[in-house]
């Protein structure tokens, strides 16, 4: 019989080798995950997408005198006779020059989604329906004083507009109200000074009223982002999704989330944010790419991820389970084989594909039930029937229910995934030295814990006793 060391050492290789099967079935699952993304993605935007919006300001054009120089033909006399050149005109004209962008001064916006969920073929989609209200005052005293004064302001047609990423997420009526009075919304088109996607109004002379109020429905899946354009910006989010993923460049002053859903708010301050008021230039793009913040509609922990962590996991709990076939072996009858703890890696790395397989149609709780309790019998059955390990096939048994009990644990908690695992792992090393702390790695068995896992007791050593040995010889007689 192979030494105790050495079997050990035959064991470590196979269970190093089991990172072929688990390396594959990792694969699969990363597959089938990306398989899973790009549906939820393609649905999503079907139905309208992530949504950020940015806004309202007022685009008050500008006109002014702009000079030119051009090179004009003219003649001149020399020596008494008329030569063609050119000249340079300094020409002056009335143009269209930089316009005033306005923000608001007071800005409250509040947002209402109701969460539904749209399949294709055995995949969920999380998708949003909500109706956002927008509450603006602007202050035009100081927009005056941001034009020279050889320049004019063209009151009259001044214009209001809400940027959007995409216009397809607008739904039912889009009203704007206007000094207690509806103003027609268009969609911007590459026709106006802008071609950001999004929303527009012709307001007329903005000074006739200061309060302007905004009703938008949208539908939408992933994110909702807003801009806080205001010189105070309250935003108040309020949803029945229960797992909100709070982004951006703010998080709430105030949020409560629970499970029949969340509700945040916001309060920004202008000083929080590199934004001005009033400009020459259009600070829209600015405001989305530094300002913006929301909420994604975030997918906690699903079973890809689950089933991905545990291909990774998987290792530790395959040299677990290689260990125990070890430890509970008869030691003085035929070991067990290579290719039987080959087999009991490839169950184990199964395990896996079958949770992923189960979980995209029963969910995975039930599908990781399914999954652990196929395993766990199949190998009890395997290590008494195949590996004639007789009721020490039991020890087996209970050691793969508590492996897979704490693999449930491990993967329904990703915070507590690591320690979970390492602590595992430290105490398997911790009772396998102690339960091969008598062996003789390099001869035959000795008599420790293993025995008595076995259901061996050390055999009674002999009895000690003096053997008086008689060094004389019989003298011949003579």
């Amino acid at each position: 019989m192979k030494s105790i060391g050495f079997r050990f050492l035959i064991v470590g290789l196979l269970t190093i080798l089991m990172f072929v099967p688990l390396f594959l079935a990792g694969e699969v699952i990363d597959a089938r995950a990306n398989h899973s993304r790009n549906t939820v993605s393609s649905v999503g935007d079907e139905w309208g997408g992530p949504q950020l919006l940015s806004g309202p300001q007022i685009i008050i054009p500008v006109t002014g005198p702009v000079t030119r120089k051009e090179q004009r033909a003219a003649t001149k006399i020399v020596n008494g006779k008329e030569i063609a050149t050119t000249e340079e005109v300094e020409i002056t004209e009335i143009k269209y020059k930089r316009s005033i962008y306005l923000y608001p001064d007071d800005y409250n916006f509040s947002i209402a989604s109701q969460t539904q969920t749209r399949a294709r073929g055995v995949f969920r989609v999380p998708v949003y329906v909500a109706t956002a209200d927008i509450k603006s005052r602007f202050d035009f005293s100081a927009v005056d004083a941001a034009v020279n004064s050889d320049e004019t302001l063209l009151w009259n047609d001044a214009q209001l507009r809400v940027s959007l990423l995409s216009n397809k997420a607008l739904r039912g009526a889009a009203k704007l109200t206007v000094g207690g009075k509806n103003v027609q919304l268009e969609p911007i088109t590459g026709s106006s000074r802008d071609t950001t996607p999004g929303i527009m109004a012709e307001i007329g002379d903005p000074r006739k009223a200061t309060q302007y109020d905004m009703e938008l429905g949208f539908n939408g899946a992933g994110s909702f982002m807003v801009t806080p354009v205001g010189r105070t910006s309250q935003v108040m989010f309020d949803s029945d999704w229960p797992h909100p993923s709070f982004s951006g460049a703010f998080l709430p002053n105030t949020r409560t989330v629970s499970e029949n859903g969340f509700e945040a708010e916001w309060l920004i301050p202008h000083l929080a944010r590199n934004l001005p008021q009033i400009s020459r230039e259009n600070s829209d793009q600015t405001a989305r790419a530094q300002t913006a913040f929301g909420v994604a509609y975030f997918q906690p922990n699903d079973f890809y991820q689950k089933a991905y962590r545990a291909a990774r996991y998987g290792i530790l709990f395959i040299a677990l389970t290689f260990l125990t076939v070890l430890l509970i072996e008869d030691r003085n009858g035929r070991p067990t084989h290579p290719v039987q703890y080959v087999f009991i890696g490839l169950a184990q790395s199964l395990f896996v594909l079958l949770m992923v397989a189960y979980s995209e149609q029963i969910g995975f709780a039930a599908a990781y039930g399914v999954s652990a309790g196929a395993t766990i019998i199949l190998l009890t059955l395997f290590g008494y029937i195949g590996m004639k390990l007789g009721v020490r096939s039991a020890v087996l048994g209970v050691m793969l229910v508590l492996l897979y009990g704490v693999l449930y644990l491990i993967l329904r908690s990703a915070d507590y995934a690591l320690l979970a695992g390492s602590t595992l792992a430290f105490l398997a090393l911790a009772g396998t030295m102690y339960l091969t702390r008598n062996e003789d790695w390099y001869g035959e068995p000795g008599h420790s814990v293993i025995d008595w896992l076995n259901g061996k007791t050390p055999p009674p050593s002999p009895p000690a006793a003096d053997v008086a040995t008689d060094t004389t010889k019989d003298k011949p007689k003579a």
